[in-house]
C-alpha cells in the first residue's frame, strides 16, 4: 500500500511548493525579476526533493503515462485551489469541464 500512495502523497506536496514557485510570484508584481527568478529556483530546489523521490517510488508500481497523468491532475487540481485562495481569482464552470475531461482520460490511461 505504501508504494501506491506515497508517491501520491509526495506529487501533492511537490506541486505545492511548484505552483508556488512557478505562480506565487504574480501576487508580487512590483518584485524585480531576479528576485522572483532567485526564489523561485529556491522554492523550486524543495519541488524536486518530494518530486523525485514520488517518480522513483512510483515507477515501481505504475507506468511512467500513469505516473504522469496523475502527476497532471494532482497540478490542476493544486492549482484550482491556488488560483481561488492566494491569487483570489475565480473558479469558472468551464475549468471544472476542463478538469473533468482530463480526469476521463486518467480513466483511459489506468484501463487494461
Amino acid at each position: 500500500m505504501f508504494k501506491y500512495l506515497s508517491p501520491i502523497v509526495l506529487l501533492i506536496i511537490s506541486n505545492v511548493f511548484m505552483t508556488f514557485a512557478w505562480y506565487g510570484h504574480l501576487k508580487h508584481r512590483s518584485m524585480p525579476l531576479l528576485i522572483v527568478i532567485l526564489v523561485s529556483w529556491g522554492i523550486a530546489f524543495f519541488e524536486y526533493c518530494f518530486q523525485v523521490p514520488a517518480n522513483r517510488i512510483g515507477y515501481s508500481v505504475y507506468s511512467a503515462a500513469q505516473l504522469k497523468t496523475v502527476q497532471e491532475i494532482i497540478t490542476l487540481s493544486v492549482f484550482a485551489i491556488f488560483s481561488v485562495l492566494y491569487l483570489k481569482e475565480e473558479f469558472r464552470w468551464n475549468y471544472l469541464i476542463g478538469f473533468i475531461f482530463i480526469v476521463l482520460a486518467a480513466f483511459f490511461i489506468f484501463r487494461k
